[in-house]
């Protein structure tokens, strides 16, 4: 079902989403973001691949990103979390204050599920492309311990401020990140290079390659599925 718009809360309305459960009073959630141009709708079809029979109930949250002029791609309005300004990879590619605007409505999405009774613990950060960038980012940066971040076919942005903003409760939050090796919109070298940073510093990465482009393959849904078993089994 397709939720309209309502006041969220925190300062942020609360996005449109597409909403699907795997059965009655979920105790779990995954607020999955779709990419640049897409919609909630995009991503919807996974929830019937996925076979959650042996997990508690699970709520999908696929929220529609707001409509925005998108620079590269001739200032053409579409939905998008944020403005890409540059067709390099250069730090500032990406709108700053998009990606935090875009941070705080997830914020909204996940308080939402808070006032529905699911905890923070019992809730993982989804997104592919633009809807990982952004997924990344507000994990990371989250106050509260989540129960995973899913990042695909994506890259870690405003790399600067992350060592002064990143947030204890989250260093040790399982991410799963995964990357088509044909990837010709966002270069895997460029989301490999994501993961070893975050490896690094500390986080528990999980880095999978595929044969794969600027998509996701159905070996990379098996394991996701996995991926999600592990970390919802241990908090719900």
């Amino acid at each position: 079902m397709t939720a309209k718009p309502t006041p969220g809360p925190t300062d942020e309305p609360l996005l449109p989403v597409v909403e699907r459960q795997t059965g009655d009073s979920p105790k779990c959630a995954i607020i999955w973001l779709h990419g640049l141009g897409a919609d909630g709708h995009d991503f919807e079809p996974i929830v019937d691949e996925f076979d959650f029979d042996q997990l508690p109930a699970v709520r999908f949250v696929f929220p529609h990103a707001p409509m925005r002029a998108v620079t590269i791609n001739a200032g053409y309005v579409m939905r998008a979390w944020y403005d890409i300004v540059s067709l390099d990879f250069a730090p500032g590619r990406e709108e700053e204050e998009g990606v935090r605007q875009s941070a705080r409505q997830v914020e909204a999405l996940i308080a939402r599920e808070n006032a529905r009774g699911i905890p923070d613990g019992r809730i993982v950060l989804a997104g592919f492309s633009q809807g990982g960038v952004v997924a990344l980012h507000t994990g990371l940066r989250h106050p509260q311990r989540l129960a995973g971040i899913l990042a695909l076919s994506c890259y870690l942005p405003l790399v600067d401020t992350l060592t002064s903003e990143a947030q204890a409760a989250n260093r040790d939050v399982p991410i799963f990140m995964a990357h088509g090796q044909a990837d010709a919109v966002i270069p895997y070298d460029l989301g490999k290079r994501a993961a070893k940073r975050l490896k690094a510093d500390g986080y528990r990465v999980q880095w999978q390659g595929y044969a794969a482009e600027h998509s996701v393959c159905s070996e990379e849904l098996n394991d996701i599925e996995s991926w999600l078993h592990q970390v919802l089994a241990d908090v719900c």
